[in-house]
């Protein structure tokens, strides 16, 4: 979801080590907290330029564990909802953390991160768009949400709206059909009361 001048400058960029394998083969499934976790960026206009969002959602729950909010998309944009992600969530080693082809990912400091929090990197084949299924549900539900109901000029207010939305609204209000109707903390109250509702 990001724009064609990004995606070159991006393809532009030194990539990091060689890519992760397909971990993930089209199973976007976890039967517990911390076995799955989706990633991707999405950014939107502001008056004062794009604002991207790096999130990271864990597939158990639909919950966003981790985002990072910045006027650059950067590596460093990934690598802290990487962080982000990590404190609160109890043990994560070997959880896949599964993302599409994106350069940012590939870069050295995210890959440095994964190894540092003992987690394990999946990237999407070619060709297969489904893989990230999930987090594009997720941001065209922000879009409808948040980003297109004003023309937000500023970046700060764009960002105290996604905080806002993520943490209220999506969190304790958006009940999900396949969590039998459930918030996302809910569930995972419910499911397993070893997490935390704030973490």
């Amino acid at each position: 979801m990001v724009g064609v001048r990004e995606e070159a400058r991006q393809e532009r960029e030194k990539p990091g080590p060689p890519v992760h394998d397909d971990r993930v083969r089209r199973d976007v499934t976890a039967d517990a907290p911390n076995r799955l976790w989706l990633t991707d960026i999405t950014g939107h206009s502001t008056g004062q330029g794009e604002l991207y969002l790096c999130a990271v959602k864990d597939v158990f729950s639909g919950r966003i564990v981790g985002y990072s909010i910045s006027d650059r998309m950067k590596a460093r944009l990934a690598v802290n909802a990487l962080d982000n992600n990590v404190s609160g969530r109890g043990d994560v080693a070997g959880c896949i953390v599964h993302w599409d082809r994106g350069s940012h990912f590939r870069a050295r400091t995210f890959v440095h991160a994964l190894n540092r929090h003992q987690l394990l990197g999946s990237m999407g084949q070619v060709g297969a768009a489904g893989d990230n299924a999930a987090m594009e549900s997720l941001f065209a539900l922000l879009q409808k949400n948040v980003l297109d109901h004003k023309r937000w000029k500023a970046r700060d207010e764009l960002r105290i709206a996604i905080v806002t939305w993520t943490e209220r609204k999506y969190h304790r209000g958006h009940r999900q059909a396949r969590l039998g109707r459930l918030t996302p903390i809910e569930y995972e109250t419910t499911m397993n009361p070893a997490v935390s509702p704030a973490a």
